[in-house]
Protein backbone atom coordinates (compact mmCIF):
# COMPACT_ATOMS: atom_id res chain seq x y z
CA UNK A 1 0.00 0.00 0.00
CA UNK A 2 1.28 3.47 -0.92
CA UNK A 3 1.16 5.83 2.04
CA UNK A 4 2.39 9.23 3.15
CA UNK A 5 4.64 11.22 0.84
CA UNK A 6 5.14 8.20 -1.43
CA UNK A 7 1.47 8.38 -2.30
CA UNK A 8 2.14 11.63 -4.18
CA UNK A 9 5.81 11.93 -5.12
CA UNK A 10 6.54 11.50 -8.81
CA UNK A 11 2.97 10.51 -9.62
CA UNK A 12 -0.02 11.95 -11.38
CA UNK A 13 -2.78 13.15 -9.05
CA UNK A 14 -6.33 14.38 -9.45
CA UNK A 15 -7.52 17.70 -8.04
CA UNK A 16 -11.28 18.19 -7.70
CA UNK A 17 -12.72 21.55 -6.64
CA UNK A 18 -16.01 20.95 -4.80
CA UNK A 19 -18.44 23.63 -3.72
CA UNK A 20 -20.56 23.20 -0.58
CA UNK A 21 -23.23 20.67 -1.46
CA UNK A 22 -26.00 22.78 0.06
CA UNK A 23 -24.99 25.77 -2.11
CA UNK A 24 -24.34 23.84 -5.32
CA UNK A 25 -26.34 23.86 -8.52
CA UNK A 26 -28.75 26.69 -7.66
CA UNK A 27 -29.47 27.15 -11.39
CA UNK A 28 -31.20 23.75 -11.25
CA UNK A 29 -33.84 25.13 -8.85
CA UNK A 30 -36.59 25.13 -11.51
CA UNK A 31 -36.16 21.37 -11.88
CA UNK A 32 -34.92 20.06 -8.51
CA UNK A 33 -35.63 20.68 -4.84
CA UNK A 34 -32.76 21.82 -2.57
CA UNK A 35 -32.45 18.27 -1.23
CA UNK A 36 -32.31 16.83 -4.75
CA UNK A 37 -29.68 19.37 -5.81
CA UNK A 38 -27.57 18.55 -2.77
CA UNK A 39 -27.83 14.81 -3.43
CA UNK A 40 -26.99 15.30 -7.11
CA UNK A 41 -23.94 17.45 -6.30
CA UNK A 42 -22.63 14.83 -3.87
CA UNK A 43 -23.32 12.00 -6.32
CA UNK A 44 -21.51 13.73 -9.20
CA UNK A 45 -18.52 14.64 -7.03
CA UNK A 46 -18.30 11.03 -5.84
CA UNK A 47 -18.35 9.84 -9.45
CA UNK A 48 -15.46 12.18 -10.31
CA UNK A 49 -13.37 11.03 -7.33
CA UNK A 50 -14.02 7.40 -8.27
CA UNK A 51 -12.92 8.14 -11.85
CA UNK A 52 -9.39 8.76 -10.53
CA UNK A 53 -9.11 4.96 -10.77
CA UNK A 54 -6.31 4.49 -8.25
CA UNK A 55 -4.58 7.86 -8.60
CA UNK A 56 -4.30 9.93 -5.44
CA UNK A 57 -7.04 12.56 -5.16
CA UNK A 58 -7.15 15.94 -3.48
CA UNK A 59 -10.39 17.86 -2.99
CA UNK A 60 -10.10 21.62 -2.67
CA UNK A 61 -12.99 23.05 -0.68
CA UNK A 62 -14.13 25.50 1.97
CA UNK A 63 -17.00 23.59 3.53
CA UNK A 64 -16.80 21.22 6.54
CA UNK A 65 -19.40 18.82 5.11
CA UNK A 66 -17.46 18.55 1.84
CA UNK A 67 -14.22 18.04 3.75
CA UNK A 68 -15.78 15.19 5.75
CA UNK A 69 -17.16 13.63 2.57
CA UNK A 70 -13.76 13.96 0.82
CA UNK A 71 -11.95 12.23 3.68
CA UNK A 72 -14.54 9.44 3.61
CA UNK A 73 -13.64 8.95 -0.06
CA UNK A 74 -9.95 8.68 0.82
CA UNK A 75 -9.08 12.09 -0.63
CA UNK A 76 -6.69 14.67 0.77
CA UNK A 77 -8.50 17.87 1.76
CA UNK A 78 -6.94 21.14 0.63
CA UNK A 79 -8.75 23.72 2.74
CA UNK A 80 -9.04 27.07 0.95
CA UNK A 81 -11.81 29.16 2.53
CA UNK A 82 -13.16 32.20 0.71
CA UNK A 83 -10.84 31.89 -2.27
CA UNK A 84 -13.28 31.50 -5.13
CA UNK A 85 -12.83 28.80 -7.76
CA UNK A 86 -9.75 30.10 -9.59
CA UNK A 87 -7.69 30.93 -6.53
CA UNK A 88 -8.74 27.69 -4.81
CA UNK A 89 -7.66 25.61 -7.81
CA UNK A 90 -4.43 27.61 -8.08
CA UNK A 91 -3.65 26.90 -4.43
CA UNK A 92 -4.61 23.24 -4.74
CA UNK A 93 -2.38 22.88 -7.81
CA UNK A 94 0.53 24.49 -5.96
CA UNK A 95 -0.10 22.27 -2.92
CA UNK A 96 0.13 19.12 -5.04
CA UNK A 97 3.30 20.40 -6.68
CA UNK A 98 4.73 20.88 -3.19
CA UNK A 99 4.00 17.23 -2.42
CA UNK A 100 6.17 16.20 -5.36
CA UNK A 101 3.39 15.36 -7.79
CA UNK A 102 4.64 15.08 -11.37
CA UNK A 103 1.40 15.96 -13.16
CA UNK A 104 -2.06 17.11 -12.15
CA UNK A 105 -5.50 16.38 -13.54
CA UNK A 106 -7.96 19.10 -12.54
CA UNK A 107 -11.47 17.70 -12.97
CA UNK A 108 -14.71 19.57 -12.37
CA UNK A 109 -16.83 18.03 -9.63
CA UNK A 110 -20.04 17.98 -11.69
CA UNK A 111 -19.34 15.32 -14.33
CA UNK A 112 -22.02 12.64 -13.93
CA UNK A 113 -20.58 10.44 -16.70
CA UNK A 114 -16.92 10.69 -15.67
CA UNK A 115 -14.83 7.61 -16.29
CA UNK A 116 -11.17 6.68 -15.85
CA UNK A 117 -9.13 9.90 -15.85
CA UNK A 118 -5.69 8.29 -15.91
CA UNK A 119 -5.18 8.86 -19.65
CA UNK A 120 -5.34 12.66 -19.28
CA UNK A 121 -1.68 12.99 -18.29
CA UNK A 122 -0.27 10.58 -20.90
CA UNK A 123 0.74 13.68 -22.90
CA UNK A 124 3.81 15.82 -22.16
CA UNK A 125 2.05 19.19 -22.34
CA UNK A 126 -1.41 20.50 -21.54
CA UNK A 127 -4.54 18.43 -22.18
CA UNK A 128 -7.87 20.24 -22.27
CA UNK A 129 -11.30 18.63 -22.28
CA UNK A 130 -13.90 21.34 -22.96
CA UNK A 131 -17.55 21.04 -22.08
CA UNK A 132 -19.90 19.99 -24.85
CA UNK A 133 -20.67 23.65 -25.63
CA UNK A 134 -16.93 24.27 -26.17
CA UNK A 135 -17.14 27.13 -23.68
CA UNK A 136 -16.03 25.83 -20.28
CA UNK A 137 -13.16 23.55 -19.28
CA UNK A 138 -14.20 20.32 -17.59
CA UNK A 139 -10.78 18.67 -17.32
CA UNK A 140 -7.21 19.94 -17.54
CA UNK A 141 -4.10 17.76 -17.41
CA UNK A 142 -0.71 19.42 -17.04
CA UNK A 143 2.75 19.08 -15.54
CA UNK A 144 2.88 20.26 -11.94
CA UNK A 145 5.96 22.40 -12.67
CA UNK A 146 4.07 24.79 -14.97
CA UNK A 147 3.23 28.32 -13.86
CA UNK A 148 -0.24 27.84 -15.32
CA UNK A 149 -2.87 30.46 -14.47
CA UNK A 150 -6.34 28.96 -14.10
CA UNK A 151 -9.19 31.07 -15.48
CA UNK A 152 -12.52 29.29 -14.95
CA UNK A 153 -15.85 30.89 -15.75
CA UNK A 154 -17.64 31.59 -19.04
CA UNK A 155 -15.21 31.26 -21.95
CA UNK A 156 -12.61 29.42 -19.88
CA UNK A 157 -11.78 26.92 -22.61
CA UNK A 158 -10.42 29.67 -24.89
CA UNK A 159 -8.47 31.22 -22.01
CA UNK A 160 -6.95 27.91 -20.94
CA UNK A 161 -6.03 27.12 -24.55
CA UNK A 162 -4.31 30.50 -24.84
CA UNK A 163 -2.54 29.95 -21.50
CA UNK A 164 -1.08 26.64 -22.66
CA UNK A 165 0.27 28.32 -25.79
CA UNK A 166 1.56 31.31 -23.80
CA UNK A 167 3.65 28.90 -21.74
CA UNK A 168 5.05 27.35 -24.92
CA UNK A 169 3.51 23.97 -24.18
CA UNK A 170 2.15 21.46 -26.66
CA UNK A 171 -1.63 21.56 -26.21
CA UNK A 172 -3.96 18.65 -26.87
CA UNK A 173 -7.73 19.20 -27.04
CA UNK A 174 -9.77 16.04 -26.46
CA UNK A 175 -13.50 15.85 -27.07
CA UNK A 176 -14.52 13.09 -24.69
CA UNK A 177 -18.31 12.60 -24.44
CA UNK A 178 -18.20 11.22 -20.86
CA UNK A 179 -16.12 14.17 -19.68
CA UNK A 180 -17.81 16.85 -21.78
CA UNK A 181 -21.15 16.44 -20.01
CA UNK A 182 -21.40 18.73 -17.01
CA UNK A 183 -24.57 19.80 -15.23
CA UNK A 184 -25.31 23.49 -14.80
CA UNK A 185 -28.80 24.07 -16.21
CA UNK A 186 -32.08 22.11 -16.09
CA UNK A 187 -31.69 21.06 -19.73
CA UNK A 188 -28.39 19.38 -18.79
CA UNK A 189 -30.40 16.84 -16.78
CA UNK A 190 -32.13 15.56 -19.92
CA UNK A 191 -30.42 12.47 -21.24
CA UNK A 192 -27.96 12.44 -18.35
CA UNK A 193 -26.84 8.86 -17.87
CA UNK A 194 -24.33 7.18 -15.64
CA UNK A 195 -25.55 8.74 -12.39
Amino acid sequence: MITGADRWKGRSAVLVPVKAFHRAKVRLAPALSPEQRQALARSMATRVVESAAGLPVAVVCDDPEVATWARSCGALVVWEPGRGLNRAVQEGFAHLGGLGVHSVIVAAGDLPQATDLRWVTDFPGVTLVPDRRRDGTNVIGLPARLAFQFAYGPGSFARHLAEGHRLGQPVRVVHSPPLEWDVDLPEDLVGMSGT
